[in-house]
């Protein structure tokens, strides 16, 4: 059977040998796994006899099969399958024997952890963290996050087993406890297992939301070491996602908005500045008086300046916290002040996605539309808006099509702009291809 070089899972380079393409060399029909039909990378038995990849028959267990694919004999779960060491030495050795033709080695995998390790090591976890053993608590939360991170298998196991609840648990212990530098230290560990095996559920995200798990967040934030800050960040963005969390709770624990605008203001990692910015915008979407802080601690002119980077998701989502700063008047006055806020929304209008098109769209109609705010400001973001060809780029959004907010949204805005366009020309040079003259 010729080898499926096409499929990138398959082993082989991107640039074959001719005489692979050729199909001069075969791999062998006991090194395919019966489900996926590729080459092996972990060829483990099942209780039936026949073997599979691992990550082929795992697949097919969790999709509630519960035979065997080839025999349709029934099968144990998939702490019931062992990995089949001769076959992988055979393929691993094929693979070696034709590296000239492209072909490379499949690496040894490591053993993953079964359903009873996982309970065991949980156990231990809560175990010493009601004693106080914090020696033994971190080591054992060392223990899940790296087990966690070998693999995806892993961190499934884990999950499903409760993972988020106790360490939840024995974080809000481990805070509500000794202020001594071990605590802290493994209050930062169990968080790097938790943000590892997330997401929360509602009782794990009641433990984190309560008084002294929120504390110690904070105090991570801000004095953390820099993968501590991460986690924390990522938990926290996390438990406001949850359906247990009280935002306004979270929102008013003394330094965690502060916390949480210093990763966006001074970046550690993006994905503690993603982390953060979702954190925030739960929580200046549910209180205006949040939105407010947010605003005072200058987070309007770095989302503004975040816009110019290229990189999609972080557009996203400083858009939708920036729309979100912009429902308040503080917000709207500090976007109106930069010289860029304009420009860079309208720019972004068909560059990113849908949904950042809709905030955009959002963002100027909060800033030339809001009733009972008539100045200066707000006429200059009408010309601006005008100047860089927002009027074009919205007609063309009517007519793609958009959902029936910024549908609304839209229409009002081009008939503000409509009624300045005698004073200004409509030019935008990308969609009209330089054609300058008044519409």
């Amino acid at each position: 059977m010729a080898f499926p070089w096409r499929n990138r899972k398959s082993g082989l380079k991107t640039k074959l040998d001719r005489r692979v393409l050729d199909n001069e060399i075969t791999v062998p029909t006991h090194f395919r796994c019966p489900i996926s039909l590729e080459l092996m990378k972990d060829p483990v038995t099942a209780s039936t006899g026949i073997t599979y990849d691992r990550q082929s028959i795992e697949t097919w267990l969790e999709m509630g099969n519960a035979t065997c694919p080839v025999t349709n004999q029934e099968l144990r779960n998939a702490d019931g399958l062992l990995p089949n060491h001769a076959i992988r030495k055979m393929i691993q050795d094929w693979c070696v024997a034709n590296r000239r033709y492209g072909i490379e080695r499949i690496p040894t995998p490591k053993i993953p952890v079964t359903r009873t390790q996982v309970v065991d090591i949980l156990s231990e976890v809560a175990a010493a963290g009601q004693r106080g053993d914090h020696a033994r608590c971190r080591q054992m939360a060392a223990k899940v996050r790296n087990l966690a991170r070998e693999s995806e298998r892993n961190r499934r196991c884990f999950a499903s087993n409760g993972a988020n609840r106790v360490l939840a648990a024995t974080f809000r212990a481990v805070a509500g406890g000794s202020s001594e530098c071990s605590a802290a230290e493994v209050s930062e560990e169990i968080l790097g297992a938790l943000a590892t095996v997330s997401p929360l559920d509602e009782e794990a995200a009641s433990h984190i939301g309560s008084p002294e798990s929120l504390g110690c967040l904070v105090s991570i934030l801000t004095h953390g070491n820099l993968a501590a800050r991460l986690s924390a960040a990522l938990v926290v963005m996390q438990l406001l996602a949850s359906s247990g969390a009280k935002v306004d709770a979270v929102a008013g624990t003394k330094g965690l908005v502060e916390a949480l605008a210093k990763l966006v203001k001074e970046p550690i990692f993006p994905q503690a500045t993603k982390a953060s910015l979702v954190a925030i915008f739960y929580m200046v979407s549910h209180n205006e008086r949040t939105a407010e802080q947010v605003v005072d601690l200058g987070l309007v002119p770095v989302l503004v300046e975040a816009l110019a980077e290229p990189e999609k998701s972080m557009s996203e989502k400083a858009l939708a916290v920036l729309d979100g700063l912009l429902s308040c008047e503080g917000g709207r006055e500090k976007a109106r002040q930069h010289a860029l806020t304009v420009p860079v929304l309208v720019k972004k209008m068909f560059r990113v996605s849908d949904m950042a098109t809709e905030l955009v769209v959002s963002a100027l109609w909060k800033l030339c539309r809001n009733e009972g705010e008539e100045g200066e400001g707000k006429r200059r973001c009408l010309q601006e808006a005008l100047r860089v060809g927002a009027f074009q780029k919205l007609l063309l959004l009517l007519q793609v099509g958009c959902s029936g907010a910024a549908k609304e949204k839209a229409t009002d805005l081009i008939k503000l702009l409509d009624g300045h366009r005698e004073a200004y020309e409509c030019v935008d040079t990308m969609d009209f291809k330089g054609l300058k003259k008044p519409l």
